[in-house]
């Protein structure tokens, strides 16, 4: 995993609109990046919410707020339009963006071993410089503690 003080790799995603975009394309702001296993589920949706329902307050501190996990670009535009979603969703169908910041991890579910999205985030200073990392999310007050680290960049 990316740790702070690492630079973040320049790996394209795209959003649910088909457009392309990289974390270069917000050099000069702060961006939370966080990383979630799967666009509508129950833990996904809340993170999800929970982040769109401080959407102002991130833009007020002129941080952007981009989600990313290996969904298909148009079940991204399905999630954020199902939930009135307020920030960018970003996606990495060919895992390449998740292998980079090591969010593609190994998890065990009932016995059974299989591959998948770590939940995770990571603050990204206006340099383009991890400024910290939560692994292993816990979705409750999470969006709040974001922001609060947020404050003190």
């Amino acid at each position: 995993m990316l740790n702070v003080g690492d630079t973040v790799p320049d790996i394209a995603l795209v959003d649910g609109e088909g457009e392309s975009f990289t974390l270069a394309d917000y050099a000069g702001k702060p961006v939370v990046l966080y990383f979630y296993p799967k666009a509508d589920t129950p833990g996904c949706t809340s993170e999800a919410q929970d982040f769109t329902s401080m959407a102002e307050a991130f833009a007020q501190a002129d941080a952007a707020v981009i989600g990313v996990s290996r969904d298909k670009p148009a079940k991204l535009k399905k999630f954020a339009d199902k939930y009135g979603l307020k920030v960018r969703l970003g996606s990495d169908e060919p895992g390449t963006f998740c292998e980079a910041f090591g969010t593609w991890v190994e998890k065990s579910m009932y016995g059974r071993q299989y591959m998948g999205v770590e939940r995770s985030t990571f603050l990204v200073n206006p340099e383009g410089v991890i400024a910290r990392v939560w692994p292993k999310v816990k979705v409750k007050g999470h969006a709040d503690e974001v922001f609060e680290a947020l404050k003190s960049l």
